[in-house]
């Protein structure tokens, strides 16, 4: 998929190589949280990868900065007509450079061209300042939960696509 960094390579991932790089990825990204994942089925999801996120209505995103593994992000679908974006996620070294924007971007274009009409996400505000200032920069607005969170401070939110 092209884009608009130089040095940034995002593809959709396929092969057993590039589903474990994501795997990696998303394992890095749940222990950067502080909390369980249990609560998702986070190891259910690890083991089936790409599972929900697999073409024709998902994506499971790969990028690459500079021939480095840099993050993912991913979209599933919730219900006819709306989707969820997933494991947005940056290695710290890659971060400050908008290619945090570029993946929620790209995912986001991904879903429009998919067909869906509606985007959600579920996160946890306290720990994730700056996503979620991202996602509110790319019009995403707060709703009200649309599935359970333990979590302190779980904040819901949508984009009409």
């Amino acid at each position: 998929m092209p884009s608009a960094v130089p040095g940034l390579c995002l593809r959709q991932a396929e092969s057993p190589s590039q589903i474990e790089k994501v795997r990696q990825l998303f394992l890095e990204y749940a222990q950067s949280l502080g909390f369980s994942l249990c609560f998702q089925s986070f190891d259910k999801e690890l083991a089936g990868l790409p599972g929900d996120y697999a073409p024709p209505d998902g994506r499971l995103l790969l990028a690459e900065y500079e021939g480095q593994l840099a993050g993912c992000v991913a979209l599933h679908t919730l219900e006819p007509g709306i989707c969820e974006m997933k494991r947005l996620y940056l290695r710290p070294q890659f971060r400050g450079r908008g290619l945090g924007r570029v993946l929620a971007e790209t995912i986001i274009n991904e879903a429009r061209n998919i067909g869906y009409r509606r985007m959600r996400l579920d996160t946890v505000e306290p720990i994730m300042k700056d996503a979620v200032s991202l996602y509110r920069l790319l019009g995403f607005k707060e709703i009200a939960p649309y599935r359970s969170n333990p979590i302190e401070g779980a904040m819901y939110m949508e984009l009409a696509l």
